[in-house]
């Protein structure tokens, strides 16, 4: 889930309250570390009884008690539930991680037609005359506010409505069940003539994590947890008592608990479906408090024809290719929805990742980084608005967590952070083949981190010591893609930094740390037992993504910032890599007291090479937020240039609940099209004059 987020309405409110102040220290490790590498024995169940034995033996082992939510997060909570075609133009497509493999996003198009996904509604356009030609409601009014992307391949749309919105990664998994929010539901829409709907398929009880399209096969990730009773809370029992308590349920929870479900919809008639326990595998070890379960879906055929495959296994960021696909988890982070570890007097720090929309923006502190609003996705009011002496991105209020229940404290042992990695096999259009598990020290930031080359991953994370008289380093880490057992690393890079970008370009890599200077690191990886740093570029501010500009060219957009590490505004920078050795800065874009949605969601960012364009949403620190938004445009050459901006028009109602922020940006023909809950502005590609509007 790729991963931190999106939320709408209370939700927002409620979650942000949870991040962390920079003075904070992070909580506990809530589970107990399972060292992967070490046995990367795959085991599917021998039958559902042994696979019921086993996940009970597994969560009893590493249940922890629960506490209960905050009134202000338990109220939040309630109020979530209440390339071209033949004859089509030439045109850009969606920012996406991995040629040949596309990602889910708001807007997609073939040059003849856009299709893009907004409150609820599917909208078809002409992309010759801009205008609609079909739309269809696929939530109801009072739902519009659940988040949804697009994945298209000829006349098929697949919508993926994912729980309502993403929540940050560290809340989540502490704070929010999943049916608290609105289950996840992926809708098959037949767009040759007026939209309509094929099918739909519903996971029950299961957090949406991400999804990959190779051809018109289309794997989704959904991560489930064992439904089981919780004991009735008692405030005067001990730590040990409620633990007892927990564990109590696992022991007698019913095979039916753990197998994650799923509903199908189609020609009227509702089917109810379970993965098989013969398609139920697990690591050498496992916790048993979570399934990742991967459900396949031919956008030319329907929902149910491939069977899904589960992992006893936790997930939050994938990476595809054509043929591998990749979930990883974060144990450090990740406790639990229920039963979850009693918290101490801190609230846990957030993890950055983007998924897709992430609005987590990057601290001066690098070990702690700072949860924000997407200022174009909150209220007015709640803005975060730095003041000219700091103009930091601010934290947010912390609500502290319940007190501890009486004595007899359940003691957790301090444990170093890890990813975990998990690899299915996709080749082909069949069911995918579970295939290994390994582990790496550190957390990643996104999926970007990783990257499969020639028979090998490499993943790059970044290790913060509990130990607080230690720094944070960052390395990057080589494993072999059929066993992930790891063959070189490279370490201690950005002492007492984090990574605030990466990425791997055949067999070279770059990755961005910032604390106060941004080191961009250069490494050659043609040795997966070797890898190494060949170079190292300091400058001020840092690159929250990188692009690849072709010609040894970098493209890095983040933030400036002042010598003490101070931010200062969106920054746009053109890196010339083509000496591994000596990495140099052609030319800097600096725009004050602004941020880009693309800093934190590589989607949202447009680079067109054969005009040398490069587009980025824009929002203003200060401005009035129901002034309209705007989207850059720059010219980047041996230099980069404004070329100017696109403005869209106000919203003029302010009760209305719409987001004025651009958000997306494509190219088609000779014209720009810009995307906001707003509408479409239709721009000039040479000269950015209006062209059209289509207010929506």
């Amino acid at each position: 889930m790729t991963t931190s987020i999106r939320v709408a309405g209370a939700i927002a409110i409620a979650l942000l309250a949870t991040a962390c102040t920079s003075g904070a220290a992070p909580s506990p490790d809530p589970v107990t570390p399972i060292n992967l590498t070490s046995n990367i024995k795959l085991v599917a169940f021998d039958d559902c009884d042994s696979m019921l034995e086993e996940l009970r033996a597994a969560a009893v082992e590493h249940a922890q008690a629960f506490q209960v939510l905050p009134m202000a997060m338990a109220e939040a909570a309630d109020g979530a539930r209440s390339t071209a075609a033949a004859g089509a133009q030439t045109h850009s497509t969606t920012n996406v991680h991995e040629a040949g493999v596309d990602e889910p996003d708001l807007v997609k198009t073939d040059g003849e037609r856009v299709v893009t996904v907004n409150r609820g509604v599917l909208r078809v356009l002409d992309a010759a005359s801009g205008k609609v030609t079909g739309t269809l409601r696929l939530v109801a009014d009072d739902q519009s506010w659940a988040e949804a992307n697009l994945l298209v391949a000829g006349d098929r749309a697949l919508v993926l409505f994912n729980n309502g919105g993403y929540v940050p990664a560290a809340t989540a998994r502490s704070a929010i069940r999943p049916e608290m929010l609105a289950a996840p539901r992926y809708v098959m829409v037949d767009l040759s003539g007026t939209p309509r709907v094929l099918g739909s398929m519903s996971p029950a009880n299961a957090i949406h994590v991400d999804a990959r399209m190779v051809g018109t096969t289309v794997r989704i990730v959904v991560r489930s947890e064992p439904k089981v009773p919780l004991p009735e809370y008692d405030s005067s029992a001990t730590q040990k008592e409620m633990l007892e308590a927990v564990k109590e349920t696992y022991r007698t929870a019913p095979l039916d608990a753990w197998l994650p479900k799923f509903e199908i919809e189609s020609n009227g008639q509702v089917t109810q479906g379970a993965v098989k326990c013969e398609n139920v595998s697990h690591p050498a070890e496992f916790t048993g408090r979570s399934l990742v379960t991967v459900h396949t879906l031919d956008l030319n055929g329907s929902f149910g024809t491939t069977e899904p495959i589960s992992v006893a296994a936790d997930g939050d960021t994938v990476y595809g290719t054509q043929d591998s696909l990749y979930v990883t988890s974060n144990p450090f982070w990740w406790g639990g929805f229920f039963p979850m570890p009693i918290a101490v007097d801190v609230a846990p720090a957030p993890i950055p990742e983007a998924a897709p929309a992430s609005p987590v923006a990057p601290s001066p502190d690098p070990d702690m980084p700072t949860q924000i609003p997407d200022p174009g996705k909150i209220a007015p009011e709640a803005q975060p608005t730095p003041s000219d002496a700091e103009k930091v991105v601010p934290t947010a209020e912390v609500i502290s967590p319940s007190p501890s229940p009486r004595d007899d404290t359940v003691e957790e042992a301090v444990q170093p952070e890890r990813t975990e990695i998990h690899r299915f096999d996709v080749t082909g259009t069949g069911v995918p083949r579970y295939v290994a598990s390994g582990a790496v020290p550190g957390r990643l930031l996104n999926q970007y981190s990783m990257s499969e080359y020639d028979g090998h991953l490499r993943i790059a994370t970044t290790t913060t010591p509990r130990d607080q008289d230690q720094k944070s380093e960052s390395g990057v880490y080589v494993l072999k893609a059929d066993t992930l057992a790891e063959t070189g690393q490279v370490t201690g890079l950005g002492k007492g930094e984090r990574i605030y970008s990466v990425r791997f370009i055949g067999p070279v890599g770059y990755m961005v740390t910032f604390r106060q200077v941004d080191p961009l690191y250069t490494l050659d990886l043609r040795d997966p037992q070797t890898p190494k740093v060949t170079g190292e570029l300091k400058i001020t501010g840092f690159s929250a993504y990188l692009h690849p500009a072709g010609e040894g060219r970098l493209i890095g957009v983040g933030q400036e910032a002042d010598t003490r590490g101070r931010t200062k505004g969106t920054q746009v920078s053109l890196f010339d890599v083509r000496d591994p050795g000596a990495p140099a800065v052609l030319s800097r874009y600096h725009q004050e007291d602004s941020a880009t949605q693309a800093e934190w969601d590589p989607h949202a960012f447009l680079y067109w090479p054969q005009d040398g364009l490069a587009l980025i949403p824009l929002a203003t620190w200060g401005a009035d937020y129901y002034d309209g938004s705007q989207a850059l445009v720059l010219k980047i050459g041996d230099t980069i240039e404004k070329a100017g901006v696109i403005t869209h028009p106000k919203p003029g109602d302010p009760n209305l609940p719409l987001d004025p922020s651009i958000r997306r940006s494509a190219i088609i023909g000779d014209t720009v099209w810009t995307f906001s809950d707003l509408g479409i502005k239709i721009s000039d590609k040479a000269s950015l004059a209006d062209r059209a509007w289509v207010k929506f």
